[in-house]
C-alpha cells in the first residue's frame, strides 16, 4: 500500500474532509488551472462549474499556462482559456469523493467550501513509436496527482 501525504497542513480535522486522486491520466497544466478556478468556491458552485465545463458552457481562464492557447475574448480579465473536459471529469470524481468523506464525518454538505485544491506532477510513462531508418520517437505520458480539501463554514 503506498503512503502519501497531503501538501496542506493547517486544517482542523473536525471541520474538514480530504480526498485525492493519484496517477490520473490527465494534463497537469489543465488540472492546475482547474484547481485554481474552484479554489475558494462553495461546493455546489464548484460542482456546477465543472459540469458546465464538461458541457462546454463555461470556459476556464488559463492564467499560468497560457502559451499558444486560443483567445476567446476576455474571461475574468484573462483572454486565454479553454474547456479541459477530461481533467474536469477526473476532478469532479475527486470532489464528489471529498463530499462523501465529509458526509461520512457528519459535516453539513450545504456549508462546505473548497479550502484547498492542488495538482502535482506524477510519474512519466515512457513509450516509443518506431520510425523509419531505425529511429524512434518518444511518446511520453505524464501522470498527475490532485488533492482537494473541503471545509465547513
Amino acid at each position: 500500500m503506498p503512503r502519501f501525504g497531503y501538501s496542506v497542513k493547517d486544517l482542523d480535522p473536525d471541520r474538514t474532509s480530504l480526498a485525492s486522486g493519484r496517477d490520473l491520466r490527465v494534463s497537469f497544466k489543465k488540472m492546475v488551472e482547474l484547481c485554481s478556478a474552484i479554489r475558494g468556491l462553495k461546493l455546489d458552485e464548484a460542482i456546477r462549474l465543472l459540469e458546465d465545463v464538461m458541457a462546454k458552457k463555461r470556459m476556464i481562464p488559463f492564467r499560468r499556462f497560457r502559451r499558444k492557447r486560443a483567445h476567446h475574448g476576455s474571461i475574468d480579465g484573462h483572454p486565454a482559456g479553454g474547456y479541459p473536459v477530461k481533467a474536469a471529469r477526473e476532478l469532479l470524481k475527486v470532489l464528489r469523493n471529498a463530499e462523501n468523506n465529509a458526509e461520512n464525518k457528519g459535516l453539513d454538505t450545504s456549508r462546505l467550501y473548497v479550502k484547498h485544491a492542488a495538482a502535482q506532477k506524477g510519474m512519466k510513462i515512457r513509450k516509443y513509436i518506431p520510425r523509419a531508418f531505425g529511429r524512434a520517437t518518444p511518446y511520453f505520458q505524464e501522470l498527475c496527482h490532485v488533492e482537494v480539501a473541503l471545509e465547513e463554514r
